[in-house]
């Protein structure tokens, strides 16, 4: 189990990547995959990350078993949406706060996790900005987890974030507005981030 003070984040990666066409978790990014950019930046200062997934969710825990420094943890019931995934992975939170990220959001620096655990508010919730767009990853204290098992049916992680404190934390990372999700953006973000991507 995980310390008070662990810095924890959980990464979602269950999803069908229906509006890409293809697998996004596992497509080229830089000298590894979309995932593994994600996940890097978060281990560059997370202690450990709580990886949800879903679909190919074999391949995942498969690919990352040998990295003690990620939990993969099977949701079930992945098809019901990105809501049951957050719920999912925030059972396994024991920590007094922790960042919820996205698996196909490559460009995420490491000090975006940097600067928003700096700030300090237990029951507050920080979600980064740039150029006035908020973004994610998000860092979110633990009371967080009781609304988000507790909401109903048809409810967004928006809909948790608005019954807590919330601070804006302006950060220098474009890359938090970054989600890949159909092969236009792929390539936009690609172009972007001056990454080669290999067909």
């Amino acid at each position: 189990m995980e310390k008070a003070m662990a810095k924890t984040c959980v990464m979602l990666a269950a999803g069908l990547s229906s509006r890409m066409g293809k697998w996004k978790m596992m497509m080229p990014w830089g000298e590894g995959t979309i995932l593994d950019s994600a996940l890097d930046s978060a281990l560059a200062f997370c202690d450990r990350v709580i990886l949800v997934t879903g679909f190919r969710g074999d391949e995942l825990a498969a690919w990352y078993q040998g990295n003690p420094a990620i939990k993969v943890v099977y949701n079930p019931n992945y098809q019901a949406g990105m809501f049951s995934s957050i719920q999912c992975g925030v059972s396994h939170i024991r920590a007094q706060r922790f960042f919820l990220a996205l698996g196909d959001m490559p460009e995420v620096t490491t000090d975006v996790y940097r600067t928003l655990w700096a700030r300090t508010g237990r029951d507050t919730c920080f979600i980064p900005a740039y150029e006035k767009g908020k973004g994610h990853p998000v860092l979110l204290p633990q009371r967080a987890i009781g609304f988000i098992n507790n909401a109903p049916d048809g409810s967004t992680l928006r809909d948790v974030i608005k019954q807590m404190e919330t601070h804006i934390v302006p950060v220098s990372a474009q890359g938090i507005h970054w989600d890949v999700d159909t092969p236009v953006q792929y390539q936009q973000i690609a172009h972007l981030s001056h990454k080669h991507l290999i067909a």
